[in-house]
């Protein structure tokens, strides 16, 4: 792999890390106080709908940086969704 290559894998990551780990705090809280009620059902539902789309996008077309952020995002997403649909 040449330089921009790596510097083009590198700016993807750096991309999803801080993407991906915004919900960290918000899949946090919630799974500390199971209080989801401010928390939009639809907008969850249409998010975790994209990300696993982004996912299967990411694995057609074999794109690292897609498959790492979008199957760690899904993970954290879906576990708020999860606790919204549990708690309300």
């Amino acid at each position: 792999m040449h330089q921009a290559s790596l510097l083009t894998m590198a700016l993807g990551l750096a991309a999803a890390f801080c993407t991906t780990i915004a919900y960290a705090p918000q899949a946090l809280k919630a799974w500390r106080s199971r209080k989801t009620a401010d928390i939009s059902l639809g907008m969850f539902l249409l998010m975790v709908t994209g990300i696993v789309l982004w996912l299967v996008y990411g694995v057609l077309i074999a794109d690292l940086p897609l498959i790492v952020a979008n199957g760690v995002t899904l993970c954290l997403a879906g576990t708020i969704l999860a606790l919204k649909l549990r708690h309300g």
